[in-house]
C-alpha cells in the first residue's frame, strides 16, 4: 500500500542526521500459535474461523485454559498482540455453558470501553447466539439503563461509574450481582498511585457486595509490560494471580530512534523546541503518503502540531486526511476517525495519550512521540501503534529540553535494557481507606469483626461512628445520612474537598465541567489563571475558596499562566533512618505548607514572560510521607548560604526528575524541597515528598533505592553538555555567574561527592 522505497529513502536520510543520538533496532518475529483447546465451544471455534482465526496465538490458549481451571489471571505481552481473545473467549465459554452468566469489564476511558464492545459484539454475531453486551457510562441514555441492569450478559462500564452509579444500587443490580462470574479489568498498569489505590478499594466493595449475592467471580486482567504486573494485580483484586507472559504474536522489523533537538544555546544547554522538530520529521512522512501517528503530551500542543503538519502539507496532501484526537471531540467524531484511520483514508492523526491504550486504530507505519511520555510503559504502548504484523515500521521519539527527556536520552541503556517500571498502590491509605469505607457502610452494613477483604476496620468504623457519620446498633453498624457518600469522592484525587469549576460563559449557563484537588487549586485556578479544560482555555474569574468553587469564561489568548508556590516542611516523625552512599537518609512523616504567592503570564509559542500578577489565597496544609537527605551542618560556613542554597536547590532539582523516572510516577505525584536549615535538625537537607494526603508509597520506594536514584542523578549531571548548570540538569540558568564563583553544576557534584569522600 506504502512505497517502501519511500520509507527507507527517509530512514536513509535519518541515519545521517546528527541530531540522531540512538537508533535501537528490534528484529522482527514470527508468530507463535496452538491448535484450539479442545474443551473450546464448537461455536466459538466456528465464529473465529469466520473471522479468519484458525488457531492461538501462545498466551491466547494458556490464558483460556488457566480461567477453564478456575485461576485469576493476569495476560502481559504488548500493544496488538490479541489480548482481548485472552477475556472474550473464557467470557463467551461460560456464557455458552450458562445463559444465566454475567460479565463485567472494566476499562480505564469510554472510548475504550466503546471500542471493545464493538470487537465482542462482531464475536457474539459470528456465533450466532443471543448474549447481550451493553456499555454503561456517563453517555447512556436513561431508557438504556434498565434494559442494561436486568438484562445485561455483559456490561461494560469503568471504574469511575462502578464506584458512583453501580455498586451505590446495587439492589438494582441483583441479577448482574447474583450472576456474576467474570470481572475483567483491562489496561492494568493505568492502575496506579491514588487513581490505583481507589480503584483497588472499589474491587474491595465490589467483592463484598458479590459476597452478599453468593457469587465469587473470578479476575483476568490485562496490562502493557510494568515491572511487577502480578504483584499490581494482587494488591488491586486481592487474589492469588497466575502470570501469562509467553506471548505468541507475530512481530514486524521495528526501528526505534532517539532524536535530539539541535541547541539553540550552547551556555544554557537549550535546544530547538520539540514541537518544530515534531513538525518537521511528521511532514516528511506524510508528504511521501506513508501513514504516521503524532503523540503530544496536552490538547492545546495536538492542536498546535495539527494546524503547523495542515500548513505544511497543504500543498501535497488534502487537509482532511490529517486529523486530531483528544478528549474534547465528540464520542461520534473520536469514532468516526477511529474507523477512517483502519481504513487508510486518514493518513495523519495527531492525539494525547488516548489513543495510546488499546482503541483499534489498525497499524500505522510511524509513530512520532513529542518528548518522553512520562513512563517507559507508556513509550511502549505508544510504540507498539506503529507497525503491521509484518511490516517494518519507524518509532521516534523527539527530547524536549526538560530534564526528565533529557536523562532518559543521556541514558538509553536505562530505556532499552532495564526492566520497566513498578507500579505502585497503597490502598490502605488512611484517607482514601476511610471514604471507601464510608461508600461500603451505605452500601451494606458493617457486622463487628468483618473485614474489609482481609483488612481489619473496626478501628475506623468506631472512629466514623464518633464523628457521627456511622451509627452502631447491637452487633451492626450503619450510614446514618440521607446523601449517599459516593458521589463526593473522586477517584482521582485523595483529598476530599475538592474545587468545582463552573463555565459561566453565556452559552454555558453555570455549567459544572470539572473538579480539581485543593493543592493543585492554588497554582491552577487562582483568579486570572488560564485554565484549560478539552483543549479549551478557560480565563477564571473568581475563586470562591470557602464555597470551593471556581467561576470560569471560555477566551481565546496567546499565553498560559504558571505560578510561584512558596512551601515550607517539617519533620513530624522520622521512621527509619540509614546511612547511605551520599549522605545520612531518612524516611517518616512530614507536614507540608504551601502558600501560592505570584503568577506569570507566558507565551505560548516564545515561552516569554509577558506579565505577572499576586495571588490572594490562604495557606494550604498537607501530611504527608518524605524521604529526604541531611548533610553536614558546617557546610553553610565552608560554602557560605548564597552557594548551599544553589547546591541543595539544583540536587533538589535533577533528584526529584531522575526519582519520577524511576518509581513511574508523573513530575508532580513527588515534589522536591531543599532546606538549609531543616526545622528538626538544624543541617542542610533535600526532601522529596509525596504529593498527596497521606503519601501512596512513591517518597518509601525512593528511600528504599535512595543510593540507586543519587547515583543516577549524579551521572546525568555530570554528562550534561552545559558548562555551570542548566535548566535542564540542575534548575537554573547558570548567566551571570562570575567565572571566580563556583557554578551550580560543580557544588551539585562536590555536595554529592564529599559525602562519599568522607565515608571512604
Amino acid at each position: 500500500m506504502f512505497g517502501k522505497k519511500d520509507l527507507h529513502a527517509l530512514l536513509s536520510e535519518l541515519k545521517a542526521d546528527e541530531n540522531v543520538t540512538y537508533w535501537h533496532e528490534i528484529e522482527e518475529k514470527r508468530a507463535r500459535t496452538v491448535p484450539f483447546p479442545e474443551s473450546i465451544d464448537p461455536r466459538l471455534k466456528e465464529g473465529l474461523r469466520r473471522k479468519g482465526i484458525e488457531r492461538l496465538y501462545t498466551h491466547q490458549a494458556r490464558a483460556f485454559e488457566a480461567v477453564r481451571r478456575g485461576e485469576n489471571v493476569t495476560a502481559v505481552t504488548p500493544t496488538a498482540s490479541g489480548k482481548t481473545l485472552c477475556y472474550n473467549l473464557p467470557v463467551l465459554q461460560k456464557q455458552l455453558e450458562n445463559p444465566d452468566s454475567r460479565a463485567l469489564y472494566l476499562f480505564p476511558t469510554k472510548a475504550l470501553a466503546q471500542d471493545q464492545k464493538s470487537e465482542i459484539n462482531e464475536l457474539i454475531d459470528d456465533i450466532d447466539v443471543n448474549v447481550n453486551s451493553y456499555t454503561y457510562d456517563g453517555d447512556t441514555p436513561a431508557n438504556i439503563r434498565q434494559m442494561v441492569r436486568k438484562s445485561g450478559h455483559i456490561v461494560i462500564t469503568n471504574p469511575d461509574m462502578l464506584h458512583a452509579a453501580i455498586l451505590p444500587h446495587h439492589t438494582k443490580w441483583i441479577s448482574l450481582f447474583e450472576n456474576l462470574e467474570t470481572v475483567v479489568i483491562d489496561e492494568l498498569h493505568t492502575y496506579r498511585g491514588v487513581f490505583g489505590s481507589h480503584v483497588a478499594n472499589v474491587i474491595r466493595r465490589l467483592k463484598r457486595i458479590c459476597a452478599y449475592y453468593g457469587s465469587d467471580p473470578k479476575f483476568i486482567c490485562t496490562s502493557a509490560t510494568i515491572a511487577n504486573p502480578q504483584e499490581l494485580s494482587r494488591e488491586l483484586t486481592g487474589e492469588d494471580i497466575t502470570l501469562i507472559d509467553n506471548n505468541g504474536a507475530p512481530r514486524g522489523k521495528k526501528h526505534f530512534i532517539f532524536y535530539n533537538p539541535p541547541v539553540v544555546n550552547r551556555q544554557l544547554n537549550l535546544r530547538e523546541g520539540a514541537t518544530k522538530a515534531v513538525n518537521r520529521l511528521a511532514a516528511e512522512f506524510l508528504k511521501q503518503n506513508i501513514q504516521t501517528i503524532v503523540f503530544a503530551r496536552s490538547r492545546v500542543r495536538v492542536e498546535i502540531i495539527l494546524s503547523h503538519l495542515q500548513e505544511l502539507t497543504k500543498y501535497s496532501l488534502d487537509q482532511n486526511r490529517i486529523r486530531g484526537y483528544r478528549g474534547g471531540y465528540l464520542p461520534n467524531q473520536r469514532r468516526e476517525i477511529e474507523r477512517s484511520l483502519r481504513r487508510g483514508d486518514t493518513l495523519g492523526v495527531v492525539s494525547t495519550n488516548a489513543l495510546e491504550l488499546g482503541v483499534d486504530i489498525g497499524q500505522l507505519q510511524v509513530c512520532i512521540m513529542t518528548g518522553y511520555p512520562g513512563s517507559v510503559a507508556s513509550s511502549w504502548q505508544q510504540a507498539g501503534r506503529a507497525g503491521r504484523r509484518q511490516d517494518e515500521s519507524v518509532v521516534l521519539m523527539v527530547a524536549s529540553s526538560s530534564p526528565i527527556d533529557q536523562y532518559i536520552f543521556s541514558n538509553p541503556s536505562f530505556f532499552f535494557e532495564g526492566s520497566p517500571e513498578t507500579a505502585r498502590i497503597n490502598k490502605d491509605n488512611l484517607i482514601i481507606l476511610v471514604d471507601h469505607l464510608k461508600c461500603a457502610a451505605y452500601e451494606l452494613p458493617f457486622s463487628r469483626g468483618e473485614q474489609f477483604d482481609g483488612t481489619d476496620v473496626e478501628e475506623i468504623l468506631e472512629f466514623l461512628v464518633d464523628e457521627r457519620v456511622l451509627h452502631a446498633q447491637k452487633s451492626r453498624f450503619y450510614w446514618m445520612n440521607d446523601s449517599f457518600p459516593a458521589h463526593n469522592i473522586s477517584l482521582r484525587s485523595a483529598a476530599q474537598e475538592n474545587v468545582v469549576i463552573i463555565d459561566q460563559s453565556e452559552v454555558a449557563n453555570h455549567r459544572v465541567i470539572g473538579e480539581m484537588d485543593t493543592f493543585s487549586a492554588l497554582t491552577l485556578l487562582h483568579e486570572e489563571a488560564i485554565y484549560l479544560h478539552e483543549g479549551t482555555q478557560f480565563q477564571v474569574e473568581m475563586l470562591d475558596w470557602d464555597e470551593k468553587k471556581a467561576f470560569v469564561r471560555e477566551v481565546d489568548v496567546e499565553y498560559f499562566t504558571d505560578a510561584n508556590l512558596a512551601v515550607n516542611l517539617k519533620v513530624l516523625e522520622a521512621d527509619h533512618e540509614k546511612e547511605a552512599e551520599y549522605g545520612t537518609a531518612e524516611f517518616g512523616d512530614v507536614m507540608v505548607t504551601a502558600m501560592a504567592t505570584i503568577f506569570k503570564k507566558i507565551k505560548l509559542e516564545t515561552f516569554e514572560n509577558i506579565g505577572s500578577g499576586p495571588i490572594h489565597l490562604p495557606e494550604q496544609e498537607l501530611h504527608t510521607q518524605a524521604v529526604w537527605l541531611s548533610f553536614s551542618d558546617d557546610l553553610v560556613h565552608k560554602w557560605g548560604e548564597k552557594t548551599l542554597e544553589e547546591a541543595l536547590g539544583g540536587l533538589a532539582h535533577v533528584w526529584q526528575h531522575v526519582a519520577c523516572v524511576n518509581v513511574m510516577c508523573d513530575k508532580n505525584d513527588l515534589h522536591a524541597v531543599p532546606q538549609i536549615k531543616a526545622i528538626h535538625s538544624e543541617r542542610p537537607a533535600v526532601f522529596l515528598y509525596d504529593r498527596y494526603p497521606g503519601g501512596i508509597g512513591l517518597s518509601e520506594q525512593v528511600y528504599k533505592n535512595l543510593d540507586e536514584t543519587l547515583a543516577q542523578a549524579e551521572a546525568f549531571v555530570r554528562s550534561c553538555r552545559c558548562e555551570k548548570g542548566c535548566p535542564t540538569c540542575t534548575g537554573t540558568a547558570s548567566v551571570g555567574f562570575e567565572d571566580d564563583l563556583p557554578s551550580p553544576k560543580a557544588m551539585v557534584l562536590k555536595l554529592l561527592k564529599g559525602k562519599r569522600e568522607e565515608r571512604h
